[in-house]
């Protein structure tokens, strides 16, 4: 076998700001064949199937229909996060390797039971944290692995939007739901980038989350108001007694230089880490504005080919899908995609205690509310039982 026969889950915004490019348009788009597309939006389905030559008859509004009448190899769930454990686990007891942005899944129970599901079928599952191959984020794994900078022991990460991403008055509209932000935190949406990220750097499991929360500057928009936080603060406490706060929201002013402004500062033992993550490439002034381009991420070449770290992270999981349906992927490799740090077990956990850590707080005043401290072993021992000790020991 030298090409994946895949079918795509969802072609909503994830897939028309990078999966369509990594399908058709990178170095990995050799390694796929893309069999067939469901999604229940007929029109969307219709535009992408349409731009990229998928025949009427491989196009189905339920992917239940997809599995039952295509044969495949494997499956991109391009779902809300919410929606990634179904249509996951229907492949993978179909016989069928999956692929996920992500978060692996936006609660406790839901990855643990796609990871039980991979387990049992003896397939895999890559999940697509494309910020594990920015080559900022590699190299500082990397020394901090080998040493170089001692222990962890506090940390600042940051990735906060401009207002338009949130801003139901804003046209065009950034997402097209004008309850965006009532019903996707920041930490839903943000806080995964940032804390798996770190989490991937230090390998390290968190004990206890705390999350702070504001509702402040959406509370004020005209004509349509958003009930959703601006801004949160996630307090991680990790297992060497490190601890990292993840800053994230979606409330800075428009004209502010990207879409996107986001960094990091770590102080370890024996180093002090500075990542300057919201200064990827360079900034051009023109009639639009003050803008930052991003290279790593995204970068259309002249002939055509799209490259960045957006394409490399997922193409490279395909790389080792087709390897492993091949019978040639090392053992090694495969027990890695196994774990459940690779995985993101631990971002999913972290997120779902910051959004816990709100919501059991009775403490709000003038729309700031202060969560109380979860523990996350309390927290694994109530969604998932006695199968717990699977994460914790």
């Amino acid at each position: 076998m030298d090409r994946i026969r895949l079918g795509v889950i969802g072609v909503g915004s994830v897939v028309r700001e990078i999966y369509q490019h990594l399908y058709f348009s990178s170095e990995y788009a050799s390694l796929l064949s893309i069999e067939a597309v469901a999604d229940p939006f007929e029109q969307g389905l219709h535009e992408f199937c349409d731009a990229h030559g998928i025949p009427r008859e491989r196009r189905f509004t339920s992917y239940e229909s997809m599995l039952e009448r295509v044969d495949l190899d494997a499956v991109q769930v391009n779902t809300p996060d919410s929606l990634h454990e179904k249509p996951t686990i229907a492949a993978l007891e179909r016989g069928l390797d999956a692929m996920v942005p992500k978060p692996l899944a936006d609660t406790i129970r839901g990855a643990h039971h796609m990871i039980e599901a991979m387990r049992a079928s003896g397939r895999l599952i890559g999940v697509d944290f494309h910020k594990r191959d920015d080559p900022r984020i590699k190299e500082c794994q990397a020394r901090y692995g080998s040493g170089a900078y001692g222990e962890f022991q506090h940390a600042q990460w940051y990735m906060v939007d401009k207002l338009l991403v949130a801003d139901p008055n804003h046209e065009p509209r950034f997402f097209a739901s004008p309850d965006f932000a009532a019903n996707n935190s920041p930490i839903s949406f943000l806080t995964v980038h940032m804390a798996d990220a770190f989490i991937r750097i230090v390998s390290l499991k968190p004990v206890k989350v705390r999350a702070h929360g504001w509702k402040q500057r959406l509370a004020r928009l005209e004509p349509i108001a958003s009930h959703g936080y601006d801004l949160c603060d996630t307090e991680i406490v990790f297992e060497n007694g490190g601890v990292a706060h993840v800053v994230t929201g979606w409330h800075l002013p428009n004209t502010a230089h990207a879409t996107t402004v986001q960094s990091s500062r770590m102080i370890c033992t024996d180093g002090y880490i500075d990542l300057g993550l919201d200064m990827p490439g360079y900034r051009e002034v023109i009639d639009d504005g003050i803008i930052e381009r991003n290279p790593l991420f995204r970068n259309f070449e002249a002939d055509g080919t799209v490259t960045g770290y957006g394409m490399s992270r997922p193409g490279r999981i395909y790389r080792k899908l087709l390897q492993h349906r091949n019978g040639t992927l090392p053992e090694r490799e495969r027990s890695e995609l196994n774990d459940p740090l690779e995985l993101g077990f631990w971002t999913t956990v972290v997120c779902e205690a910051a959004e816990q850590s709100l919501e059991r707080s009775a403490d709000t005043v003038n729309g700031v509310t202060h969560g109380v401290e979860v523990d996350v072993a309390s927290l694994l021992e109530d969604r998932l039982g006695a199968e717990a000790g699977r994460y914790l020991g």
